[in-house]
Order: C-alpha cells, then sequence, then structure tokens
C-alpha cells in the first residue's frame, strides 16, 4: 500500500496550488477565511472561472467537459481548493445531479441539463427529505400521478438546502401503490422551480442564516420527459446519488486550513498574560484534533490507493463521513472556546465592544455545524452501513 503521493502527483498539486493563487479572487477568498456568507452570484463567479479553465467537473467523462484526471488528481485539486479558502461548489447540479445524468439520463436528457449544470446557468437543489422521510427516506410520501405526458405532483418537501436560489429541484416522488417494501414504487423527477404550484417557503436554522428551506408542490404538473430512469425504480437512482454525496463531506483541505487559522489565533491570544496556545489543556485538545484530521488524512490515502488499482471505495467510505463531520464540529467547538466571549453575533455586541467579523462569525457557525453529522446520511445510518456491509454483522 501506497501512503505517499508520487513525483507526478506532486508536481500537479503544486500546479494547482501556483493556479489558485493566481485566479482566487481575493475577495472571495476572503469570504471564505473570514466565515462570511456567500451570494448567489458570488459562487456562480467562482463556478465559471473553474469552467472557464475546464476544471469544474473534474469527474465527468472528457467529452461532456471532464478533466480526465486520477482519482488522486481529484483528491488533491478538492482539497488544494479546500486548503486555499475558494468557495464551495454547491454539489447538487455537479457531483449529484449529474451523475444520475449520466448514469441513467437519456441523450436527450443530458444534452439538455449537463452544458447548463457545466456553465453554472442553472442551479440546482434535492428534493429528498420531507417531514416524515428523513434519514428513512424510503417512507416519502410525495406522490406524482401520471396524466398523459405530464406527472401531477403534490407533496412536501423539507429542510431543502438552496432552495430559495435553486432554478430546477431533482425529486424523489412515489409513482406507486404502496407495497410491503417501501423502496418500491419510487421514481426520480426532474423538476423546474418555475412551474405553477411551488411554493419555497424559508427555515431560519438556529445560525440565524436562512440556508434551508420547505417546497410545498401543489399539482405542479412534470413532463413525463423528466423522469430519470424507468418509472417506479428510482431507488436505484436514489442510492446511486447518495453514494456520490458521502463521498465528498470530509472536506480534508478545509479542515488542515481552518486548524491553521486556530493556530494562529490562539498563538497572539492572551489569558491571564499568557498565549492561549501555552495552556496545557487547550494545547492538548488542539494536539488530539490534528492528530485525528492526519490519521482521516492517512485514511483517504488508503482509499485512494485502493482507487489506483480500479477498486470501488466500498461501504468502509462511511468512516469518511463520519469521521470528518465529526472532525468539522470538534473544530467549530475548539475556536468557540478559544475566542471566549468575542465570539457571538455582532448584531448582540454593543459597537464599542472589542471584536472583529472573524470571532463574531464563530458563534453562528458553531450552530450551523450541528448539521454536518445529520445530512448525507446521519452519522448513526453510517454505523449501521459500515456494520451490516462492511463487518458482516
Amino acid at each position: 500500500m501506497d501512503l505517499h503521493y508520487s513525483a507526478s502527483e506532486r508536481a500537479f498539486r503544486d500546479e494547482v496550488s501556483a493556479w489558485l493563487r493566481d485566479h482566487l479572487p481575493a475577495d472571495l477568498r476572503e469570504n471564505v477565511v473570514g466565515l462570511r456568507s456567500l451570494a448567489k452570484e458570488d459562487l456562480r463567479r467562482w463556478h465559471r472561472i473553474l469552467a472557464d479553465k475546464g476544471w469544474i467537473a473534474p469527474s465527468w467523462p472528457q467529452e461532456w467537459g471532464g478533466t480526465g484526471w486520477s482519482v488522486v488528481q481529484r483528491y488533491i485539486f478538492e482539497e488544494a481548493c479546500g486548503y486555499a479558502g475558494a468557495p464551495p461548489l454547491v454539489p447538487f447540479g455537479l457531483l449529484m445531479c449529474a451523475p444520475v445524468l449520466l448514469r441513467f439520463g437519456t441523450d436527450v436528457q443530458k444534452q439538455r441539463f449537463l452544458p447548463r449544470i457545466y456553465r453554472g446557468d442553472d442551479f440546482w437543489c434535492q428534493g429528498y427529505s420531507e417531514p416524515g422521510a428523513g434519514s428513512d427516506l424510503a417512507s416519502l410520501r410525495t406522490t406524482a400521478e401520471r396524466r398523459g405526458e405530464h406527472y401531477v405532483v403534490n407533496g412536501q418537501k423539507t429542510w431543502t438546502t438552496l432552495a430559495h436560489i435553486a432554478d430546477w429541484i431533482f425529486c424523489l416522488v412515489r409513482t406507486g401503490a404502496p407495497t410491503e417494501r417501501k423502496q418500491e414504487g419510487i421514481s426520480f423527477l426532474l423538476i423546474d422551480m418555475t412551474t405553477p404550484g411551488i411554493t419555497v417557503r424559508p427555515l431560519i436554522l438556529m445560525d440565524g442564516g436562512h440556508e434551508v428551506n420547505e417546497v410545498f408542490f401543489d399539482d405542479v404538473h412534470v413532463p413525463v420527459a423528466n423522469r430519470v430512469h424507468e418509472e417506479d425504480k428510482g431507488w436505484t437512482v436514489a442510492k446511486y446519488l447518495l453514494g456520490h454525496e458521502r463521498m465528498n463531506t470530509a472536506r480534508i483541505g478545509t479542515s488542515m486550513r481552518e486548524l491553521e487559522a486556530l493556530k494562529m489565533y490562539a498563538g497572539r491570544q492572551l489569558e491571564n498574560g499568557s498565549r492561549l496556545l501555552d495552556d496545557t489543556r487547550f494545547r492538548d485538545r488542539l494536539a488530539r484534533l490534528e492528530i485525528e484530521l492526519m490519521a482521516l488524512s492517512i485514511t483517504n490515502l488508503r482509499f485512494l490507493d485502493r482507487l489506483r488499482g480500479g477498486g470501488g471505495p466500498g461501504p468502509e467510505v462511511s468512516m469518511l463521513k463520519i469521521k470528518g463531520t465529526e472532525i468539522q464540529q470538534r473544530l467549530t467547538e475548539l475556536m468557540l472556546d478559544a475566542a471566549g466571549p468575542l465570539a457571538q453575533p455582532i448584531a448582540a455586541v454593543d459597537a464599542s465592544s472589542d471584536f472583529d467579523g472573524f470571532t463574531a462569525a464563530l458563534a453562528p457557525r458553531y450552530c450551523n455545524y450541528r448539521k454536518t453529522t445529520i445530512y448525507a446520511g446521519s452519522n448513526e445510518i453510517q454505523r449501521n452501513i459500515i456494520a451490516k456491509h462492511a463487518l458482516g454483522l
């Protein structure tokens, strides 16, 4: 097993890092590093910079704009972007809907949707979770009744990230009669968010931000041509998509960058006349977190070495999701502790108080990151996957 990059892979890493230094707009990087929110046009601007370079969709086939990079090169690129402070790429179109279309879509669907996803012309969101169907996704109740060449959709989706700025939504809907096996009778539809009958209502999170939404469908007419794969066989598509979603949750490069920022902050923050970094208990917690992040990075390299040989990631990839998201949460906790009373929303602080934008963003961010161990299949579900499919329990 080779847990080191080859000379060519190190050269590729240097090339990507140099390009990011020259082409990542300073204002976008400052917003990301400063933990400030990004508008739709900020996300689209970075998307199109990468599209112009030809680096927006590394995992796609080359005939559709993919780079032809190896899986190791794709990993290096993603981690370099996170470490550099690049804005996140909205995953729903690029990393979720597009792979589904490439695997299950018709030629007409590919020609219609893929170029617009590549250019960032359309933003997508994911219509999976419902009030009674979150981790138990197959319990969904949104229905799609076929009437001629259209489906009429009725129901509700919830926790729908970025639905308020999305142009399209891909949805799981129930097209067949209920059976003993809940996974049967589900179909996968692509729905234009401007279609009459769709209502989007914001769900304000505990950090005060508007990121997720409720989406209601009242007699929404969707062309049958917008169904991906066979009717009632959408669970096959859903499982395929979830595999892609879970591969992108560890975010090691981002955590490494933020750990460095925390070290720098603790090195200049004084408590009782001494640097916080010199506090034995704080330094111990910091070291433990860094060791776990290093271990996660090595685990990633193990998976990459397997992929080098053409093997698949297997159910063990759930470990990346579990540890990656737990580390992200612990990092926000440690940053919150380091900042102390300065880590509170600016609105709650008197204008004369001693605070800066970075520390003032830490409490809302801590609250927001409670979600990481829940989305893309809760960590409890991931442990069940490992127990059943990897350990045979």
